[in-house]
């Protein structure tokens, strides 16, 4: 009989093994493009980004809050910033929300926050997400298996959010009459929303950025995502979508030969070389479908380390290599997209090769996402090769819900989401702000029209992932500038009506 521990370890090996095996599957690769990427990254490549100054607390939180059988607790780490806040004067609070990663990560990249915090006198609280970070419920063997797993939800992670609050403001001397506002981008921006939703006795409103809150089954067509990114790369360069459609046949082409593999693994530069035919489908034609999906979420319009160091509009750059006419032949072809792969993963030039097995940042909390994928963040997608420039591939929630149980032994609810949080009917609800950056492949599932006076849509057309998150910066639209500038007086107008409030 082997220990928990060493059982927990071959658990762990047996999903990432399986989660490897699964990922030429599009319904994988859904999962991968569904771990967002809200406001992270370390400072910008340019270094222009202040450095914030925070204290950091630990607050014993329930392991259920739904349960009784349950009784044990963790610590749950928040981060606070004080300095502009105005205490017993009805000072807010900005909540952000926290996402699928190191609560730190966001935090030093929510410039909007910390740049609207001293004229709006707020205190700025950055809670961690449970189960990532440093916020683990059974600490090393939270991952261990999915009975540890089992309490990884969006509802027990907005109980914490709002146990966390009424304890803030209980015990923090001036805090009683502070109205709380929840922020968050992309799966923190649908957390801000639900929190509103769930607790509007508890948070005043909330700023939901890039949050796709449709993007779940029969809400939106699950082709708009993929149709999105292959508009960003039309716009951005001559052929340069047409080409990347071409390009998966060239793959095919020129790894059907012992030869061809070895080429593509040098044109690539790849640190794992491409052994047979199979390699490309099951991994590389995987990885360089994320790695368009990536680059369409941080198209900035000025350099940024992101998910990677990138310069200026990314995809201009990426499109630059890949305006080719219609003759070019395979190799020219393939030659041009190693070169495009490469801004994204060697801007700097100092990567000595390109890992097919990542594409982000380690910050990002990859296998408990898979999890929440699994239970209850069912996103359906699905590509057709003629309204976007990816290889045809249905979605098959038979087949996603055999990949979730072969990974984690369990089976994901569709249609939970759609039950719990009300899906597209939300107009009995107030006072959330909605935007959307026009560039994002996740507004296909974001609310990009006004509900009603007060669950209001902002659009921003040249707008990649949350930008409007993100510090201001002299190349920034004028769009994302007026977006900021309306989610400011929003705020304000939520604080003046609570301070009235009886």
């Amino acid at each position: 009989m082997r220990s928990a521990r060493e059982t927990g370890g071959l658990w762990r090996a047996a999903a990432t093994l399986a989660l490897t095996a699964a990922l030429g599957c599009l319904h994988v690769i859904a999962l991968k493009s569904q771990l967002f990427t809200a406001a992270r990254g370390a400072a910008d490549a340019s270094g222009s980004d202040p450095v914030v100054s925070y204290e950091t607390f630990y607050f014993e939180q329930k392991i259920d809050h739904f349960g009784f059988l349950e009784d044990g607790t963790f610590k749950q780490r928040y981060l606070v910033a004080d300095k502009h806040w105005r205490p017993g004067g009805g000072g807010p609070i900005l909540f952000y929300t926290g996402n699928e990663g190191d609560i730190t990560w966001f935090c030093n990249n929510t410039g909007f926050m910390w740049e609207v915090a001293e004229e709006l006198g707020a205190m700025l609280v950055f809670a961690e997400h449970r189960y990532y970070g440093e916020s683990l419920p059974f600490g090393q063997d939270s991952y261990s298996d999915s009975k540890h797993l089992n309490y990884l939800t969006s509802e027990q992670a907005l109980a914490d959010f709002a146990v966390l609050i009424r304890e803030l403001k209980g015990t923090t001397p001036g805090a009683q009459l502070s109205p709380v506002i929840a922020v968050g981008g992309s799966y923190g921006g649908m957390l801000s929303a639900w929190m509103r939703m769930k607790y509007p006795n508890v948070v005043v409103g909330a700023l939901a950025a890039s949050a796709p809150i449709w993007q779940f089954p029969g809400m939106v067509p699950c082709g708009d995502f993929y149709k999105i990114v292959t508009q960003d790369f039309a716009r951005s360069g001559f052929n340069c979508d047409v080409n990347i459609r071409r390009s998966w046949k060239a793959v095919d082409n020129v790894s059907s030969t012992d030869h061809g593999l070895q080429w593509l693994s040098e044109e690539f530069s790849l640190c794992s070389p491409l052994k047979k035919k199979e390699d490309t489908a099951a991994g590389f034609k995987a990885w360089l479908q994320e790695t368009w999906v990536n680059l369409a979420m941080v198209d900035y319009p000025y350099q940024a380390n992101f998910l990677q160091p990138l310069p200026p509009w990314p995809i201009q750059v990426v499109c630059k290599y890949l305006g080719f006419e219609s003759a070019v032949d395979d190799y020219e072809l393939l030659h041009g997209v190693a070169q495009a792969a490469k801004v994204y993963y060697n801007y700097t030039g100092n990567t000595p090769c390109l890992n097919t097995s990542q594409t982000a940042t380690g910050s990002l909390g990859f296998l408990g996402w898979y999890y929440q994928a699994c239970t209850e963040m069912v996103m359906p997608m699905c590509t057709d090769g003629i309204q976007d420039m990816f290889e045809r591939q249905d979605w098959n929630f038979q087949a996603f819900s055999d990949e979730c149980f072969t990974l984690f032994g369990i089976r994901p609810r569709a249609d939970w989401a759609r039950t719990v949080y009300g899906g597209t009917d939300i107009a009995s609800h107030s006072n959330i702000i909605f935007s959307n950056g026009g560039l994002d492949p996740w507004s296909g599932g974001g609310v990009t029209r006004n509900i009603t006076d007060s669950l209001v849509a902002i659009v921003i057309p040249d707008g990649a992932h949350h930008l409007d998150l993100r510090y201001n910066n002299d190349h920034d639209p004028p769009s994302v500038r007026a977006a900021r500038a309306m989610e400011v007086e929003y705020f304000k107008e939520w604080i003046a009506a609570a301070k009235k409030a009886p």
